[in-house]
């Protein structure tokens, strides 16, 4: 269906690829690996037109339709609505629905014999291809990717670039192209969204390549493994968990190659070197002179894995007690994250925090850090002193500075070896070490972030999304580092095979309640298949798939019954009167500056859109600030309505 031959692409003077092959079949499940920068993205883009090679040649069988997802489409905005923009992938349906629309109004007024043989035939393409199921295809993936039946008519410029990225893969795979091209299609998925993916792939048609660096990801939809090293494509015809397994064995049988040629190689070598001013042995020393520059020399074997062998420590133990959140409520206008919920980190906990977006795992997370308001007591512990890590960190960074002087700003005592020594563990070796910032990719600065969150001596870490942006070798360092680290964190992560290393309890939000396991993700996946099971055997009775009980202790929460209220006096009643009055006129001053906050917010966002801006580095750095300010503007102004339309729902409720 698809191949590449004797590939060769040029990015400057550095070889991408150098005579690279590859043969694509039908239903093939491909996922495409290596390191950042080896040209995974790059090769998509070949396969889709977008480049040309610079020598050999890509070729494709005639009906041959390719389906690119790449990250450009985050950009992508529409006033449509993502229903409308999805059911963009049914090209000739709409044609033909618009051509049958123009019939039946003709029809109206000139109504003829050669317009009903026109309809139908119409109406039978149109129905052959599926046209009139065309609405609730599109529904069912878009739901299946995590938006909600309210939402299908909202318009795509609302939502985000993560949600727009949704909207993109539901277009695509409705358009079912016979080789689907994925480029990291889990980086804005949470988990129910990416094993909806998972199940999808699994029944896909056509064939499918994936770029990723989620494990997990990979090892349910690939059979597949293409490795990029080296200007070539490696095949391994296995998943991924295959292809280390293979890739290990590959690399000591070449391991051993390598060695026996070197030995060969100096052996030949002492013997020219000791005979070659001798006459008599001239015709010798010739023939293995010949034989050295004649021979296939075997690479050496890299080891890919990185190895961590600095302990990241803190100078001051924090008590057994870590934070106590109590009775704490959490809400955005109607929306409640959290109502009434109590939950206790332990000095040592490893704690991931798992669930579907817009559970509030980001919202608990500044909650813990004491940078969400919200009611309920929080209660930090004795000598704790922790550090947030969040994508806001890459934007922190010093541009100008080098990476041994941002290390610096952390305040550390350590030498420029012990740094040196520290970024040689997330990958920057050499001369890498006096980059600038601001030439760095945004898994590089990443990795700079993580070093220095892990350097500032912090006994308490809270992460949200730490590998994002982050490849394969990237995310086994962090992996170590975090399973060397002695204290205590809470990680927000949507990989799975991160949160199975790192974890040794899960946290999830369900019923405005938080949730632990606890045990490892494995512990938790099983035992949420056996809740699953037992709901099913109840049918309906007993436990449900959506009342699941609290896993502490084995006991469900008691819900508290509220007291009756006693009946006013006259006096309590006209005061009564005078504070609902009060509380009435702050909701809706509350909800006139949320009118003009929510217009302001809109318009940055278009502004943050603008090409010109994001060309601009200042002018999108401060138009960022105001869009900050104004969000938090309004998560206040939302609050404040909400706190005086409770508090009235309470005045209301004892005077009547």
């Amino acid at each position: 269906m698809l191949s590449i031959n004797n590939l060769s692409f040029y990015f400057g003077s550095r070889a991408l690829y150098d005579g690279a092959s590859l043969h694509i079949k039908p239903k093939d499940r491909i996922g495409l690996i290596g390191a950042n920068g080896t040209g995974k993205s790059t090769l998509l883009r070949l396969i889709d037109g977008e480049y040309s090679p610079d020598g050999g040649n890509i070729s494709k069988s005639g009906d041959t339709t390719i389906g690119f997802l790449n990250q450009d489409l985050l950009s992508y905005q529409s006033d449509d609505s993502i229903l409308a923009v999805a059911m963009q992938a049914f090209e000739r349906e709409n044609y033909l629905q618009k051509q049958i629309d123009a019939v039946l109004h003709e029809m109206e007024v000139n109504y003829q014999d050669e317009q009903i043989d026109r309809l139908a035939r119409l109406q039978d393409e149109f129905e052959g291809l599926g046209g009139y199921t065309t609405q609730s295809r599109a529904e069912e993936i878009l739901e299946g990717l995590g938006f909600r039946t309210e939402e299908l008519s909202q318009p795509l410029r609302q939502f985000s670039g993560g949600w727009r990225m949704r909207v993109m893969l539901a277009k695509l795979l409705l358009q079912k192209p016979s080789l689907l091209m994925l480029d990291e299609p889990t980086n804005h998925l949470d988990l129910p969204s990416i094993e909806w993916v998972e199940n999808y792939i699994n029944t896909y048609e056509g064939a499918v390549i994936i770029v990723s660096h989620d494990r997990y990801f990979l090892d349910n939809t690939a059979n597949i493994t293409v490795e990029v090293s080296g200007g070539k494509l490696n095949y391994y015809p296995g998943n991924y968990s295959f292809y280390v397994e293979e890739k290990a064995e590959r690399s000591e049988i070449q391991k051993g190659a390598y060695e026996n040629q070197q030995a060969k190689i100096r052996q030949t070598e002492r013997f020219i070197e000791r005979f070659k001013a001798k006459a008599t042995k001239a015709r010798q020393v010739q023939s293995r002179v010949k034989a050295l520059s004649r021979m296939d020399l075997v690479d050496e074997v890299i080891d890919a894995n990185a190895r961590v062998n600095f302990k990241f420590s803190f100078t001051q133990q924090p008590g057994r007690h870590v934070l106590h959140l109590e009775d704490v409520s959490k809400w955005y206008g109607p929306k409640h994250i959290l109502t009434h919920s109590n939950a206790r980190i332990e000095r040592g906990d490893k704690i991931a925090l798992i669930g579907a977006n817009g559970k509030g795992k980001s919202t608990l997370l500044r909650i813990i850090a004491g940078t969400e308001p919200t009611d309920g007591k929080r209660t930090t512990g004795h000598n704790v002193n922790f550090t947030f890590y969040a994508q806001h960190q890459l934007e922190a960074l010093q541009v100008e500075n080098d990476l041994i002087n941002e290390l610096r700003q952390t305040g550390t005592n350590k030498t420029e070896a012990q740094l040196r020594g520290i970024l040689g563990c997330f990958l920057f070796s050499n001369e890498d070490v006096f980059k600038k910032i601001k030439v760095l990719s945004g898994g590089e600065k990443s990795r700079v972030a993580l070093a220095k969150m892990l350097l500032g001596e912090a006994n308490f870490l809270l992460l949200d999304e730490p590998t994002n942006h982050l490849d394969m070798s990237s995310v086994n360092i962090l992996i170590q580092a975090l399973q060397q680290y002695e204290g205590t964190y809470v990680v927000v992560s949507h990989d799975r095979f991160f949160v199975s290393e790192i974890a040794n309890k899960i946290w999830y939000i369900e019923d405005e309640q938080i949730r632990e396991y606890p045990g490892t993700y494995e512990e938790y996946e099983w035992w949420k298949e056996e809740r699953a099971a037992e709901a099913k055997l109840a049918m309906g009775g007993g436990l449900s798939h959506g009342g699941q009980l609290a896993v502490k202790n084995g006991v469900a929460p008691k819900k508290e019954e509220k007291p009756r209220q006693p009946e006013l006096s006259g006096t309590e009643k006209h005061t009564g009167s005078q504070a609902l009055k009060k509380v009435q006129k702050q909701a809706e001053e509350a909800e006139q500056k949320i009118t003009h906050l929510e217009t302001r917010k809109k318009e940055t966002e278009t502004r943050l859109a603008d090409p010109a801006i994001l060309r601009d580095p200042a002018a999108y750095g401060q138009l960022t600030r105001v869009y900050e300010d104004v969000s938090r503007q309004l998560e206040q102004a939302n609050e404040a309505w909400e706190t005086a339309m409770l508090e009235a729902e309470e005045w209301e409720g004892k005077l009547k």
